[in-house]
């Protein structure tokens, strides 16, 4: 069996309730989940280049993976999968957050944005709910990425309806051109913690 690993989103870290709860789960059936910390370099200093050196780190010893990747971690594991395609066993993505580029103006409007690159830093919640600034380097750094990464892999998407963050009509274009990817979609929001039963069983359904 692959090798398994929970990716956090962004504002979230390795303490994350959701991420844990699946990992717990996976070990009362005797598989083990690490949970990759991806604030790198920090949280204030962190990129998507970054985030894909320190999977590329935790995945260099092992010969299969498979992800649960939530939100921006559904991003990091997509592209990581595109980008290792002999390496990758199967991906479970929750609510996964693609083109990121273009979703940020709308998440904080024009003038947050402005805000942001104007002054190099723009304060956020951390994993804690602690404020703290995030560089624009973040952005700087996203937007030379691909946007919406393809995979090669077995794919299940978990997605709420009732998104805001992360509308559920991306998850829906991305599986009309992936034929291996299957999309359950469910009456809630981003942070899906409404279905995490149901986030659980298929994600262990999925991936075991």
């Amino acid at each position: 069996m692959a090798h398994l690993a929970y990716l956090h989103g962004f504002a979230s870290n390795s303490k994350t309730k959701k991420g844990r709860a699946i990992a717990d789960a996976f070990e009362a059936q005797g598989h083990s989940m690490a949970i990759v910390d991806l604030n790198r370099p920090t949280f204030s200093t962190l990129t998507l280049t970054a985030q894909l050196e320190a999977v590329d780190a935790w995945a260099r010893d092992k010969d299969r993976v498979s992800f649960v990747g939530s939100s921006m971690g559904g991003w990091v594991a997509t592209r990581w999968a595109e980008l290792n395609p002999s390496k990758i066993e199967r991906l479970v993505l929750l609510a996964p957050a693609f083109d990121m580029s273009a979703r940020w103006p709308k998440r904080i409007g024009a003038q947050g944005m402005t805000a942001w690159r104007t002054h190099g830093a723009l304060p956020f919640p951390d994993g804690d709910g602690v404020p703290t600034p995030v560089h624009w380097g973040f952005i700087e750094d996203a937007i030379t990425h691909v946007a919406t990464p393809g995979s090669p892999a077995p794919t299940l998407i978990i997605h709420g309806r009732q998104d805001a963050v992360v509308p559920v009509e991306g998850s829906r274009a991305w599986v009309e051109t992936h034929a291996q990817a299957t999309l359950i979609e469910v009456d809630d929001q981003h942070e899906l913690m409404g279905s995490l039963p149901l986030v659980i069983a298929e994600s262990l359904r999925f991936l075991l």
